[in-house]
C-alpha cells in the first residue's frame, strides 16, 4: 500500500509503524494522549497493546486536514473489516496528544 500521499509527515511515519506493529508507534504520542473509539473514551495504551500488530489498514482511501484525518479500509482483528477514520491531533512538539478512531459512514 502506497503510504507517500498521507502529507503529514507524522501521520505518514505512525501508520508505517501501525502498518507493521511497530512498537515505535507510541513513540509518536504524548505519555498519556486522550482517545476515542466511536466517540467514547478508551485508554490509549490498553487499547494498542491489544491491537498493535493485529490490527491495520487494507486500504488507505481519504486523506483530509492537512494529512492528519485517514480514512480507509481496516482490518480490525476479531471485528472484522470495515471502513474507519483515525483523526490525529498534534501538539506544538509534533507529538500527538489526541487519536479520533471510529466507523466511517
Amino acid at each position: 500500500m502506497d503510504l507517500s500521499k498521507i502529507t503529514d509527515e507524522t501521520v505518514r511515519h505512525a501508520i508505517e509503524a501501525l502498518q507493521t506493529g511497530d512498537q515505535k508507534w507510541y513513540s509518536f504520542f504524548i505519555e498519556n494522549p486522550v482517545m476515542t473509539d466511536d466517540g467514547n473514551t478508551v485508554d490509549f495504551t490498553t487499547f494498542f497493546s491489544k491491537a498493535l500488530g493485529k490490527e491495520h489498514f487494507l486500504s488507505i482511501d481519504r486523506i483530509e486536514n492537512e494529512g492528519k484525518d485517514i480514512y480507509g479500509n481496516f482490518k480490525a482483528g476479531q471485528w472484522g473489516t470495515f471502513p474507519v477514520f483515525f483523526k490525529f491531533h498534534k501538539n506544538a512538539e509534533d507529538k500527538f496528544e489526541r487519536l479520533d478512531i471510529g466507523q466511517a459512514k
